[in-house]
């Protein structure tokens, strides 16, 4: 233990609020310690520590306009005083970095963040060695420790009657993407060479023209191409050195505040995981995979390492492994399945690969993403029965984001394919919208405060059932403009709200891809998780309250599902309520898609 004492000196006219927390560290560690007041000249702080017989000095120091000249010339006093041989000098404050230190002639540079362990292993000649275990991360199970107990009893027996006839529609149907989905898990399974080019053959029986002539000819689509080797090797050496160098920083302030999940889907498998090292390095725990709209509306996968110039990232066996190659252990991993002509096939890649989770809704699929809901339904089944084989929890979207369905309908129509879900053992987490939601654009619920709406959506779901809820999509969609400020501020009120009510998860969109079509930037995608982890520091565990309109929402909401379910149960077809606007009309915004119609058989 070192017997001399340590002195701390403000070489400042103010600043000293560094050196008095040091100070306390340094007390309890049992140094005696000595602290000047700010304002002390130089020469006045060296006759202090010759006074003392102090072996260390520690200096703190705001930088500025000069201030490299004056603590150069401290060095320079000390030197001159006959102590600088005897003496350890260091310097902390803002902007001050080792580099800095040295140059101007300290012994150590301690800049914002230093940990007082940092100090003490420098006052001990120790070296510093950073204790990571407060910086393990765990990979989150959002689905742990619910019941998915109904505590409104009508609902459970409307919602029981629904999905029997649910699956008595579907039964002895089947569809050009189940049938591929079968080949497929054939092909993963089987090692024969002649047996797979059999299967593929049987595969592409099932699929699209452009498929085929991938496959039988080497056609590369439009705006597509394959990744080359170099590509590929630049991609391990550059993954490598980010994790040499990456220290993963953790979002959440407090255990109850919700983990993040990003969006990724640029088109590029590298830009793509660049993406991903960049958000996991500034605390997103989870990362969801968007796959190309024209994927979604065509019959079939291509192969091998693609990238496109178009939204989303193709799907492939290859871009997928990749990706989950080097994610972080504790990164929750999303592909995402609930909208197009590949569903099935795309859950089964994604459960054969080891992803956490999948998207699965049949009601969004139907009415906001262009699938014709009869073909929706029979391929979600099909996708909601190799979720439950691999255990693999899905979330279950609504589809008010782009249309402006009501909530309570698309409440209904979440609640139906999680009852679904829990008939065919799978585990879900219910996603409703969570913003300045379009339904309140159009009737003015929102004017006051964005509070209220949000906040009833989810205490309205909490009187129906006890699940995992997740509000994104992202949250704070449709509610931020072009200002990446004004966007990162947005996100980071909303997930206040989230964190204020509990929920388990939240999505969060980058500042630019908030608003815009065109490039994601790394530095956008900063700006909102670093206000995301600000805002829950900042509420920590308090939280927002809402008005007591939110509570009169809240009775609104539940009535309505009540009477959307009871709507379906008269209507006496789930399928047929979808075509006819009972959970999302043509005035909502909603439109049965077209893509796949008319490709349903009886096995």
């Amino acid at each position: 233990m070192q017997q001399k004492p340590i002195l701390l000196a403000p070489l400042d006219p103010v600043h000293d609020i560094g050196l008095k927390i040091m100070k306390r560290s340094l007390d309890e560690a049992g140094f005696e310690t000595i602290l000047l007041p700010p304002d002390y000249k130089a020469g006045e702080i060296i006759n202090t520590a010759m006074g003392n017989d102090v072996d260390t000095i520690l200096i703190s120091r705001t930088l500025g306009y000069g201030v490299a000249d004056l603590l150069a010339n401290f060095v320079d006093l000390a030197e001159a005083a006959g102590i600088r041989d005897k003496v350890k000098l260091a310097i902390g404050g803002m902007a001050v970095r080792p580099e800095l230190a040295a140059e101007l002639g300290f012994d150590a540079g301690f800049g914002p963040g230093t940990k007082p362990e940092e100090l003490l292993a420098f006052i001990e000649n120790k070296e510093y060695v950073p204790d990571k275990s407060s910086a393990v991360k765990e990979k989150s199970n959002l689905t742990e420790g619910y019941t998915y107990q109904y505590k409104h009893q009508g609902m459970e027996r409307m919602l029981d009657q629904i999905v029997d006839s649910i699956m008595n529609w579907a039964e002895g149907k089947t569809s050009p993407a189940v049938k591929r989905a079968a080949i497929r898990e054939k092909m993963l399974i089987n090692q024969g060479e002649a047996e797979n080019l059999e299967l593929l053959s049987q595969y592409l029986g099932y699929s699209d023209e452009m498929v085929q002539d991938f496959y039988n000819d080497r056609k590369i689509p439009d705006k597509c191409r394959p990744l080359g080797q170099d590509e590929i090797d630049s991609l391990e050496r550059y993954v490598e050195a980010t994790k040499e160098r990456m220290s993963a920083q953790k979002l959440q302030h407090v255990k109850d505040n919700p983990v993040v999940f990003i969006q990724y889907g640029t088109g590029c498998p590298f830009m793509d995981i660049a993406h991903i090292k960049t958000s996991e390095a500034w605390g997103a725990d989870g990362a969801v995979h968007f796959d190309p709209s024209w994927a979604a509306r065509t019959e079939g996968f291509l192969s091998g390492y693609l990238t496109h110039e178009q939204d989303g990232s193709i799907i492939t066996l290859e871009n997928l492994a990749q990706t989950k190659k080097h994610l972080q252990p504790s990164t929750i991993w999303q592909v995402r399945a609930h909208r197009g002509l590949n569903t099935p096939e795309t859950v089964l890649l994604a459960g054969h690969l080891g992803a956490d989770m999948t998207k699965i809704n049949i009601v969004y699929g139907s009415l906001g993403a262009g699938t014709d809901p009869e073909r929706m339904t029979v391929d979600a089944i099909a996708a909601i029965k190799y979720a439950a084989k691999f255990g693999m929890p899905f979330d279950i979207v609504t589809n008010e984001e782009l249309c402006g369905v009501p909530a309570h309908k698309a409440f209904a129509g979440m609640l139906i394919v999680n009852h679904l879900a829990r008939r065919l053992g799978a585990s879900t987490v219910l996603q409703p919208l969570f913003c300045y939601s379009p339904e309140m654009m159009i009737n003015g619920g929102m004017d006051d405060n964005y509070i209220d709406f949000n906040a009833a959506k989810i205490m309205a779901l909490r009187q129906v059932i006890d699940a995992p809820i997740w509000p994104g999509a992202p949250i704070g969609f449709l509610t931020q403009d072009e200002d990446r400020v004004q966007s990162a501020m947005t996100t980071a009120l909303h997930a206040s709200l989230a964190a204020s009510l509990n929920v388990d998860a939240i999505s969060i969109a980058s500042s630019d891809e908030a608003y815009s079509g065109g490039p994601i930037i790394a530095s956008s995608r900063i700006d909102t998780l670093r206000a995301t982890k600000e805002a829950f520091r900042f509420f920590g565990s308090a939280g927002i309250q809402p008005t007591v309109k939110a509570e009169e929402m809240v009775s609104t909401l539940v009535s309505g599902i009540e009477q959307v379910l009871q709507n379906v149960l008269d209507k006496g077809c789930f399928v047929q309520a979808l075509y006819d606007g009972i959970l999302g009309s043509k005035e909502d915004g909603a439109y049965p898609g077209r893509s796949g119609r008319g490709t349903i058989t009886i096995e």
